[in-house]
């Protein structure tokens, strides 16, 4: 049977599976409004996820022709995946925040053949070894997955309350983890009276035994200089501010003690920036870096793919610290270098 967790005050989640992936499954909430129940995130676009979705939502007493609206955290495809797929069975509106949307349409409109040109551009930059681009070179276009996301038709407007009726449910932006990702405050009492204002739906934005990957999601065109990891940490300061009586994450287990959880994680990217300047004492790639990093593995054992996602992390880390002026490019060094100051 579809695993169903009821949450109270007409909230539920369903454990909707992601294939191959250490997380297992992603929490999809189920949030009873006036006009039908709105779906938080949808899961991973696949026929097992599909069939679990559709199972757990009869377990609810819904189906999927029955969903009013799907509010999406973040464009990633284990919690939009489905959402095109619900709103041709339910005529659903899809809500996301703008900066995610810009993604997902770029996603839509680009050819493989431009994802395979840029990434191996990126990877040059970083400094990475011509065996780990020869792949990327030599790839043919094919169909990837996710290059078909649905395009959004409302955008989440950070502040304000959206359209559900007969809830609360406030929009707080909270990019790091992806330019757009949003948070949801459901600004309504606990139904089990616990102290705090409220509950927050976190998506991957404050998670109870993890740290999001925090990496680049930038216009190939835009020339913008972005910093990821401080737009994180700045969100992770404006959600303890909230002090919500209990998280509903999208992924592990809900919990209390944000405020709690935010201290944590503000800490441990406190360390991980300082064990950086140590490993910055000589000039370094942003694909050595990654090499030095510490990561849930030995560098040997990270798989092709991962490895690029680790090379992202550590430029975001590289960004932040050269924001702060604790570290700095190595000029005239191609690829570029990064030494601690």
């Amino acid at each position: 049977m579809t695993p169903v967790t009821d949450h109270g005050g007409g909230v539920r989640s369903l454990r909707v599976p992601i294939p191959d992936n250490p997380l297992g499954h992603t929490l999809v909430y189920v949030v009873d409004t006036d006009r039908g129940p709105v779906l938080i995130d949808t899961g991973w676009d696949g026929p097992e996820s599909w069939d679990t979705l559709a199972d757990g939502l009869t377990a609810c007493g819904t189906s999927a022709a029955e969903i009013h609206g799907v509010v999406v955290t973040h464009h990633h495809p284990d919690h939009h995946g489905l959402s095109g797929r619900v709103r041709e069975a339910s005529g659903a509106w899809i809500a996301m925040h703008a900066a995610d949307t810009a993604i997902v349409r770029r996603t839509r409109e680009a050819r493989p053949e431009r994802w395979f040109s840029y990434m191996t551009a990126k990877l040059t930059a970083a400094g990475a070894p011509e065996e780990h681009i020869a792949p990327l070179r030599a790839a043919r276009p094919r169909t990837l997955p996710g290059l078909s996301p649905a395009l959004p038709d409302r955008d989440i407007a950070p502040g304000e309350l959206l359209d559900l009726p007969g809830r609360r449910l406030r929009a707080i932006w909270t990019p790091g983890h992806t330019p757009g990702h949003v948070c949801l405050h459901l600004e309504e009492a606990h139904p089990a009276q616990l102290p705090g204002q409220g509950r927050l739906f976190s998506g991957d934005h404050l998670l109870p035994g993890i740290t999001p990957h925090i990496g680049l999601y930038e216009d190939p065109e835009d020339t913008t200089v972005t910093d990821p990891l401080g737009d994180y940490l700045d969100s992770l300061e404006r959600v303890g501010r909230l002090a919500p009586a209990e998280v509903l994450p999208a992924h592990q287990r809900p919990f209390p003690g944000a405020a709690a959880r935010v201290t944590e994680l503000l800490a441990h990217h406190e360390a991980r920036l300082t064990d950086l300047l140590a490993l910055l004492a000589e000039p370094l790639t942003p694909w050595q870096l990654a090499e030095r990093m510490e990561w849930n593995r030995p560098w040997a054992q990270i798989p092709y793919g991962s490895r690029n996602i680790a090379v992202s992390e550590a430029e975001s880390h590289l960004r932040r610290l050269v924001k702060l002026g604790r570290a700095e490019a190595v000029p005239g060094s191609e690829p570029v270098t990064y030494v601690a100051v």
